[in-house]
This record gives C-alpha cells, structure tokens and sequence, in this order.
C-alpha cells in the first residue's frame, strides 16, 4: 500500500499525464503537495481532480486568499482538496494580478464553494465567475471594500 505522499505524488502525475501545461509548478513542502496553476487552468484541473475515478477529490474543505500587497501578483488563492476515499490531500494555488482578481467559480464541482467564494469575494474582492449568487456573507450588504486586503484603512471608512 502506498503512503498518502506517494498517493499525492501519483495524482500530480496523473494530472501533468492529463494535461502538461496545465501545471505550473508543484511545491512539495512538510508532507503538503501544492499544484501551482494558472487561472486559465482552474476549472478543468479542478473537474479533473473531482472526477478521475482513481483521484476522487471529491470535497472542497477550503479556499483561501493571501494578500501580498504590494508584491504582484497581488493574491494568492489556495484551494485545499481533500480525497476521502483515498485518504490524499492536495492544494491548488492560483495566483492574481491586483488588476483582476477574478476566478471561475468551482460551485458546479464542489457545492462547498458557495461559502466559500462567498466568503473570499467579501473579505478580499475577489470575483468568481459563474457563482450563483455572488455576495456578501460575512458584512453588511452596505460595506465599503474589502477588509482583509492589505491596503484597507485599519481604521475603517469614514
């Protein structure tokens, strides 16, 4: 039997197997494996990983943004994947320019990207297409801006 590493490991060769340039770079860092894409890449990878039968990364436990104002790209957003049946975990990061911090919606492969992408849209701006309902979720539907992004005011709007 094969250790979750080396199951990880077999599902970036699969994928890179699958579509070559769909991978950008793989960091493997403290038994974590993370699939570096681009934008373009997101959707297809993301229903490659949820729907190859001897991947099955069938749960989305999270997305996440980093801000690295005033570095560019500006964010990075990790998708962080989670093959119960195989017992694998994997992350996907896409980086964002400041510009367009704008992503496909992954709703349609994972129903647990509606809060998810609700959440990272309301707290850092970021826009994923695609979404059903694209809003806030954490603030008032009044709120200016985005919180947590590193140039917001530490003292609010006035």
């Amino acid at each position: 039997m094969q250790s979750p590493e080396t199951q990880t490991i077999s599902a970036v060769r699969k994928l890179q197997e699958w579509d070559a340039q769909s991978v950008a770079q793989v960091i493997e860092s403290r038994g974590e494996t993370t699939i570096v894409l681009s934008r373009e890449h997101l959707f297809p990878v993301a229903q490659f990983l949820a729907t190859e039968p001897s991947l099955k990364f069938s749960f989305l436990s999270d997305i996440a943004t980093v801000d690295r104002f005033p570095l560019e790209p500006r964010f990075e957003v990790n998708y962080q994947l989670l093959s119960i049946d195989l017992a694998q975990r994997l992350r996907l990061k896409v980086k964002l320019s400041g510009a367009d911090p704008v992503l496909p919606s992954v709703f349609s492969i994972w129903p647990t990207a509606d809060w998810h992408e609700r959440e990272n849209f309301d707290l850092f701006g970021i826009r994923f297409e695609g979404h059903p309902n694209l809003r806030r979720i954490v603030l008032p539907d009044e709120w200016e801006g985005h919180p947590l992004r590193k140039d917001y005011p530490t003292e609010g709007f006035r």
